[in-house]
């Protein structure tokens, strides 16, 4: 079983992935973004960098993917294969961060890699507000997302939006949280494990 989470930047991926590997006692598949050797560049100087960027987590995450399918184990990932090919690059495209000709090239790749893998059994989007990123971005205090761009942030946020509204390839779960706080109530943890409970075990 592949449970994927989805979501922008500081939208709570992580912690959602490491509450529900506690509960499910599966395997957790992380984004290894403090090891990345492009990031801090990248957010620097985002013309120069954006495509390397943007091969670098393809690459990474075409490798997740095949790793999870050959485990044979229960696995929990953060983030997906789809949201640097449908989110991140077109908007690096449409801010005139990323030339057509890389784009181009990009996608080519994104699309036969797509044609190897099957998707997750159950996508979870977080979906999120702008303050509400940023007030969570500012509480992790990473230095590379400092000069993160408002604009880029919510280019994203428009894009993940239309891409969760189109996405077809299998179940998809969207928690909206602004208001559904699972780091701190438990409540609302045990009220998104009943959602994904229903739709792997198909009761609703």
């Amino acid at each position: 079983m592949h449970i994927a989470i989805a979501g922008n930047i500081g939208s709570g991926k992580t912690t959602l992935t490491k509450l529900l590997v506690k509960n499910y006692g599966w395997e957790p598949k992380f984004e290894d973004v403090d090891i990345n050797p492009y990031l801090s560049d990248f957010y620097n100087d985002m013309q120069r960098w954006s495509f390397n960027l943007q091969i670098y987590f393809l690459n990474k995450r075409f490798k997740d993917v095949v790793d999870i399918a050959n485990s044979g184990k229960n696995v929990i990932q953060d983030r997906t294969i789809y949201e640097d090919a449908c989110i991140f690059a077109p908007n690096l495209l449409s801010m005139g961060l990323m030339s057509s000709r890389d784009f181009d090239n990009y996608t080519s790749l994104f699309n036969l890699m797509l044609s190897l893998v099957r998707p997750p059994d159950l996508l979870i989007y977080l979906k999120s507000s702008i303050p509400n990123l940023v007030t969570q971005i500012q509480k992790r205090g990473r230095e590379y997302e400092a000069s993160i761009r408002l604009d880029y942030l919510q280019g994203l946020n428009d894009r993940y939006e239309e891409w969760i509204q189109n996405y077809s390839d299998g179940k998809k779960l969207i928690i909206n949280v602004d208001t559904v706080k699972f780091e701190e109530s438990p409540k609302d943890l045990s009220h998104i494990i009943d959602l994904i409970d229903g739709q792997l075990n198909g009761l609703f």
